[in-house]
């Protein structure tokens, strides 16, 4: 219990913070036999809320609009911590490194012209932040070609595992071994850990407390 406390992103502001980072997330709604239908979706988070843009028809349009009670899921997968990071030979000690969030709330398929044009040209803004496209106007016909999924949270809860369940010294040595594993995303882990990475290895600049 009190290390589930530890992982808990305490901070909203993190939380919509990494929501905006993040490209895919997951859907899901109730179908008419009562099974959960998970789908992965681009999305925004604007104005307190989710929106997703899809096809007009198909079945996690109709679950919404039959059962409004619906989840959404993002996570982040940061660094795969082998077991021998911390024991020579026991495959348990393996751990991996992530940051989530778990919503769930209401669902809607919005209508009006105006947020569906909000909502699209929050999602270009995200997806497409060079520029090198035309603003959506509420007048164009590709705001009526498109349906747009709202999801107005209940509960939003993040998790998180950085580091912070770590004392600093386990942590230094994670981070040692973390960088000379040198893995694809190793130095942005160590980044979001509180690390520095210097001519004499990674060091501690801030404590990764969200």
């Amino acid at each position: 219990m009190q290390l589930l406390g530890r992982l808990e992103i305490k901070s909203k502001q993190r939380i919509i913070e990494f929501l905006n980072q993040e490209h895919v997330g997951r859907v899901c709604s109730i179908d008419k036999d009562g099974f959960p239908q998970i789908i992965p979706m681009n999305f925004i988070f604007l104005n307190g809320a989710i929106y997703m843009h899809s096809h007009i028809r198909g079945e996690k349009i109709e679950n919404i609009k039959s059962n409004d009670k619906v989840g959404f899921e993002v996570d982040r997968e940061l660094e795969f911590l082998p077991s021998y990071f911390t024991h020579p030979t026991d495959a348990s000690q393996a751990d991996t490194l992530y940051i989530s969030v778990v919503i769930k709330g209401k669902g809607a398929i919005i209508s009006d012209k105006d947020e569906k044009t909000l909502a699209l040209n929050g999602l270009m803004e995200k997806y497409q932040p060079e520029g090198r496209y035309e603003k959506l106007t509420r007048d164009m016909e590709v705001v009526n070609e498109v349906a747009i999924i709202k999801i107005i949270p209940h509960t939003m809860r993040g998790k998180y595992k950085i580091g912070q369940h770590m004392d600093k010294g386990t942590r230094s040595n994670i981070a040692r071994k973390i960088l000379e594993r040198n893995s694809p995303t190793s130095r942005e882990t160590l980044r979001i850990m509180g690390f520095e990475i210097t001519e004499n290895g990674a060091k501690m600049v801030d404590e990764p407390n969200w």
